[in-house]
């Protein structure tokens, strides 16, 4: 058995960060980012999903989704860890971050 454990753990690390990489959505409704901080890890992605009538944006320092129009959405593989405060370029008082571990 602790043969099997050392072999996980030996295959887990020769895997890319991609392979466990995981999907996360923040919807943006009522002028908003929902969540409006999300911590995830260097690998995963983000998917923008504009529920709103009015066209909205994130856009930061290292990614923009360009402008989603209502029930459009775009997505961004972070790679990096950091810190990354975003906003809609068209309506910046919405505020939003997402840390990357």
């Amino acid at each position: 058995m602790k043969t099997a454990k050392s072999m996980l753990v030996v295959l887990s690390a020769l895997m890319p960060i991609e392979a466990f990489a995981k999907d996360h959505q923040v919807v943006i409704r009522d002028f908003g980012f929902s969540p409006a901080a999300l911590t995830i890890a260097k690998g995963d992605t983000v998917t923008w999903v504009n529920e709103d009538r009015a066209p909205h944006t994130a856009t930061g320092d290292a990614f923009d989704t360009g402008r989603l129009r209502k029930g459009k959405s775009a997505t961004i593989t972070f790679t990096s860890a950091g810190a990354y405060a975003y906003i809609c370029a068209i309506h910046p008082r919405m505020k939003a971050a997402i840390t990357v571990k």
